[in-house]
């Protein structure tokens, strides 16, 4: 088997290892074994990445690769270690935006190595240089969209910059021009490649990723994560058709692909156009809706929790972001088992895009032990809010309003939600009055049945885990359930 063959057959095996990884990753129960398909299959393309590259370098290149590859794996491994489950969202905007620059500096060596020495002296025929051009073109427009827009996604969601999203005039009037000027700028670069129109669409295409991504609102921002994904697997599947490599070509298109995917699910999630999403204009705040409060809210103690727990026939808990904040996850378990102890049904609402990424709240809840057939999407839960005793929302916000279904005017308008208001008690868990990460005031704190219980998450469970009296298990159960129980 020839060098070739070797690196042929293991780029198919890491292939088949990816798809592997992410149909194990669709479900709590083989995610484990999704992750280690992933690590397998990088493994091998990288073992298989430098047994190539040493056939055709010298020593010393593969010796710096090597370094490269060891530096990088120990950044990977120090940051992955050290990171928290609140700050994975604005870590994998940066590790979007390191592909996204790979791409940019991947297509500028190859116009510098192919292009600037003409046809003559390239490997590439004459006839496919066109070709060569456009990718080289495309591949450095799609690298800087995605850095500079995951560079923004970055400071947005780690709150270096405000969530609120950028309203220059003529927005999309400016998106538009931006991709006009790019498609004359691929016209003249195909057809007579030089320095300035590559300088001018790499400029181009850095103020068009930020201008994007600052343009959308913080509320929608778990979507432009996963947007981002998808142009970071396209920059990768651009970048492999420059260094002629098969395998960065297929994984590029399962990222963007399955990225893409994904943010259309969202989208239909949150009411929102998959193609404004791309464009960058669906962050735009409506003209109300995100005002002061609209009421007096009623102030609630751990011990009056405690009191509606105790004597509730069914509990639903809604988590979000601010429970991932508290790293409340164990607590709220450990509610959730002594609940259940007693005889009361308790079950969890999770909403698409609880959290700042997509199966955020799903992983704080399987990491705390929380079983999963009571762990319920919005379309499982949302009819059976009615027949609740008690919701408990634990660090939501945006998710839990009600304004996106009574407000027309509100940026968040038709945003379909959870239902938390139908029960009959509603108990809010969170540290101010403030709003959320859209901005968006809620009008559920204001509510007759709603009760805030302000501080920490953690902190708040657990008082009412102290102050939940001791009961037998019957108590809890209606009237029905006892009889059939003493039967």
């Amino acid at each position: 088997m020839t060098s070739t063959t070797a690196s042929h057959a293991a780029d198919l095996v890491a292939a088949l290892l990816f798809i592997l990884s992410l149909a194990g990753l669709s479900q709590h129960r083989t995610s484990r074994a999704g992750v280690v398909y992933g690590i397998a299959g990088m493994a091998l393309a990288l073992v298989a990445t430098v047994v190539v590259a040493a056939q055709s370098v010298t020593a010393g290149a593969v010796a710096l690769i090597v370094v490269a590859m060891a530096i990088g794996g120990a950044a990977g491994l120090w940051r992955a270690r050290r990171v928290e489950m609140t700050q994975m969202p604005e870590l994998i905007a940066v590790l979007h935006s390191f592909v996204g620059l790979a791409a940019v500096l991947v297509g500028w060596n190859s116009y510098l190595e192919v292009e600037s020495h003409g046809s003559g002296q390239t490997r590439i025929a004459g006839d496919l240089l066109g070709i060569h051009h456009a990718e080289v073109f495309i591949g450095v427009f799609i690298g800087a969209v995605t850095f500079t827009g995951s560079v923004v996604a970055f400071l947005k969601l780690s709150a270096r910059i405000a969530s609120r999203p950028l309203t220059l005039p003529g927005k999309n009037a400016l998106n538009l021009g931006a991709l006009a000027a790019f498609l004359g700028l691929t016209v003249w670069f195909t057809a007579g490649p030089g320095p300035v129109p590559m300088v001018a669409v790499t400029l181009l295409a850095l103020a068009l990723g930020w201008h994007l991504v600052a343009s959308i609102g913080g509320g929608d921002m778990p979507v432009v994560v996963s947007m981002l994904n998808s142009y970071s697997g396209w920059a990768a599947a651009a970048s492999g058709f420059l260094l002629d490599n098969n395998l960065l070509i297929v994984t590029g298109a399962l990222v963007g692909s399955s990225g893409a995917y994904l943010s259309y699910i969202m989208c239909k999630a949150m009411n929102r156009s998959f193609l404004s999403v791309i464009a960058g204009g669906f962050g735009i705040e409506g003209p109300s809706g995100g005002g002061g409060e609209q009421g007096e809210h009623r102030e609630v103690h751990a011990e009056e929790v405690a009191g509606l727990l105790d004597r509730a026939r069914s509990v639903v808990i809604t988590p979000g972001y601010g429970m991932a904040v508290a790293q409340a996850q164990h607590p709220v378990a450990e509610l959730t088992q002594r609940l259940r102890e007693r005889g009361v049904e308790v079950r969890f609402g999770v909403h698409p895009v609880a959290g700042r990424l997509p199966g955020h709240m799903n992983v704080l809840l399987a990491e705390a032990k929380v079983p999963y057939d009571i762990v319920l999407e919005m379309d499982e839960i949302n009819d059976d809010f009615a027949a609740t005793s008690v919701v408990l929302v634990i660090g939501a916000n945006d998710t839990v309003n009600p304004a996106a279904t009574d407000d027309p005017a509100s940026p968040i308008a038709g945003m379909p939600v959870l239902r938390v208001w139908e029960a009959e008690q509603v108990i809010v868990f969170k540290r101010s009055m403030a709003s959320g990460y859209a901005g968006v005031q809620n009008p559920l704190f204001f509510r007759d049945n709603t009760g805030m219980l302000f501080g920490d998450a953690g902190q708040s469970v657990e008082a009412i885990l102290r102050a939940l009296p001791g009961r037998d298990p019957e108590d809890a159960l209606p009237a029905a359930g006892r009889a059939a129980a003493a039967r």
